[in-house]
């Protein structure tokens, strides 16, 4: 997902040195969602795993 939301930052930034303004603001837009997106499925993998770490002691 991370991956993702970096190619679509850098199209953003192609498409904004290009001249491009909508289709830079789409893609910076779309970047910025799977960035936080993962960062969610990130924060409750860590939550997973320290609650399992906890039933298995």
């Amino acid at each position: 997902m991370l991956k993702l939301a970096i190619i679509f930052f850098v199209v953003s930034l192609i498409a904004g040195f290009f001249g491009f303004s909508g289709v830079s603001a789409a893609t910076a837009g779309i970047a910025k969602i799977l960035f936080f997106i993962a960062i969610a499925i990130f924060v409750i993998f860590i939550l997973i795993a320290i609650l399992a770490g906890k039933a298995i002691f």
